[in-house]
Parts: structure tokens; C-alpha cells; sequence
């Protein structure tokens, strides 16, 4: 009796995915489903809304306002909602049950997070030059409306600080992403971790002394702030990147490791 020899697939000679093919995979998958397409559009609506309110009362109220405040009010809508695109970066794998086809397509997994942290990056840059473009007409048009030059007080200080936080902002839910794989729970966390933990450190600082030494350095919101007009010292720089090092670079290794190790369901 004769048998068959099984028939086997080599793929040893195959090609790799090339990196930028993942990165453009990435991008498309970003906006190609209704949660992505949704959030960038609110996103977006939500800063032009709140141009059109500043604008409105610098014009009703007859008050001065510079091209730098125009983009903040842009920058404070854009740092809630993007750093949910970052989550979504990460989690829409896991939370819709893809990741085994994105692993067995490209089983190199550290690439697949690195083209997402790109994609993460290029969005950041996307948002930065949307608030820069839509700060400018809005100036322009108070410019107009005052019948007066356009003040166009900004400065590289602010550029540079804006570009930074708005980055933070989305690595911040980027990391947290990474290390619980859950969109609701990265999310949720985010938003403790972002507006909850803050003032939790501020009424702890107020009532115990010793606490009040170490909230400089565990506070990554407050580590912040002085970045807006890069006005940091010595100290300052010394509780940003401690702080940093706490909810950015821990949370971002372990929930790399985790990626690169957990089974795929």
C-alpha cells in the first residue's frame, strides 16, 4: 500500500513585510473603522468648535488675543482625544481580535509595536499642525474683525513646549494601552491617571508634609506645566523625567514585554 507525503507550505524564502508597509497599515487602520474614523472627526470638530467659541468672545468682549492663545485653546481639546488615539493604536488589536492575524501575517511583534508608536507620532504631528493652521485663520479673522493687526505673539518657547506636551499627551495613553491591552480599562485609567491623580496629589500634599516633598516627583501632570513656556530649572527637569520614567517609560517596557509574550487568542 502506497502513501502520500503530507504537503507542506515553505515560506522561508518569502520576503519580510517591509517596515513601511507596516506603518501604512497601520495609518489606514487608524481612520477605516467607525470607532477611528469617529474619534478623529470629534477631534477635530471639538478644537474648531472651541476656536469658534474664543473667537466669538475676544470679538463680543472686544479683549486682546494672540495667535498663542488661539492654538491653546485648539491644544487643550487635542490632549484630551489623543491620546485615546494612541490607545486605540495599541488595544483595537486585542479588543477586536485581530492580533493573531497581525502576528501570523508579521510574526516580528516589536515591529508591529514600533509602526504603531510611529503611526502614534505622525497623528501627534497631524493634530499640531491642525491646531497651528486653524489658529492662524482664527487670527487672522479677529484681525479683521478688531480692525487691528493680528498679534501673533507665540514665540519658540511656546511652539517648542506645545509640540512636547501634545507628544506626552498621546505617549501617556500609548503606554497605558501597552500594558493593560483594553481599550475600556486604558482609557478609564488614562483619565484617572490625567485628571484624578492630580488633584489626589494636591490635597495629599496639603495635609501630610512628607507627601508634599514627593508628589514633585511622582506628579507627571504637575512635571508639565512649566514646559508650556519652557521655563523649566535644574529641579524641574530633574521631577519631569522622574516622573516620566514612572508613567511613561515603566508602563511602556512592560506592556512592550507583555505584547511580545502574551498568547494570542
Amino acid at each position: 500500500m502506497s502513501t502520500t507525503a503530507p504537503l507542506t507550505l515553505d515560506v522561508s524564502g518569502t520576503d519580510r513585510v517591509p517596515f513601511t508597509r507596516l506603518v501604512a497599515v497601520e495609518i489606514r487602520k487608524s481612520y477605516d473603522t467607525r470607532a477611528g474614523l469617529w474619534l478623529v472627526g470629534i477631534t477635530i470638530g471639538l478644537a474648531l468648535l472651541a476656536e469658534a467659541i474664543a473667537l466669538i468672545v475676544v470679538s463680543v468682549k472686544d479683549v486682546s488675543f494672540t495667535y498663542g492663545d488661539f492654538v491653546a485653546a485648539a491644544a487643550f481639546v487635542s490632549s484630551v482625544l489623543l491620546p485615546v488615539l494612541g490607545i486605540m493604536l495599541v488595544t483595537s488589536e486585542w479588543s477586536q481580535r485581530t492580533a493573531m492575524v497581525t502576528f501570523t501575517l508579521e510574526p516580528r511583534r516589536a515591529h508591529v509595536v514600533l509602526a504603531k508608536l510611529i503611526v502614534g507620532l505622525a497623528l501627534t504631528a497631524f493634530v499640531i499642525v491642525f491646531a497651528l493652521v486653524i489658529g492662524l485663520v482664527c487670527n487672522l479673522l479677529l484681525g479683521a474683525i478688531q480692525g487691528q493687526g493680528p498679534a501673533w505673539h507665540f514665540g519658540w518657547s511656546g511652539f517648542f513646549g506645545f509640540v512636547i506636551t501634545q507628544t506626552l499627551s498621546m505617549l501617556g495613553g500609548f503606554a497605558l494601552a501597552a500594558l493593560l491591552l483594553n481599550t475600556p480599562g486604558a482609557i478609564v485609567l488614562f483619565f484617572v491617571y490625567k485628571w484624578v491623580l492630580p488633584g489626589l496629589f494636591a490635597i495629599g500634599s496639603s495635609l501630610m508634609v512628607w507627601f508634599s516633598h514627593l508628589a514633585p516627583w511622582i506628579d507627571f501632570q504637575a512635571a508639565q506645566g512649566p514646559l508650556f513656556d519652557m521655563s523649566l530649572t535644574g529641579r524641574d527637569w530633574a521631577h519631569l523625567v522622574v516622573s516620566g520614567f514612572v508613567w511613561l517609560v515603566v508602563p511602556l517596557a512592560v506592556g512592550t514585554w507583555r505584547i511580545l509574550r502574551a498568547e494570542v487568542k
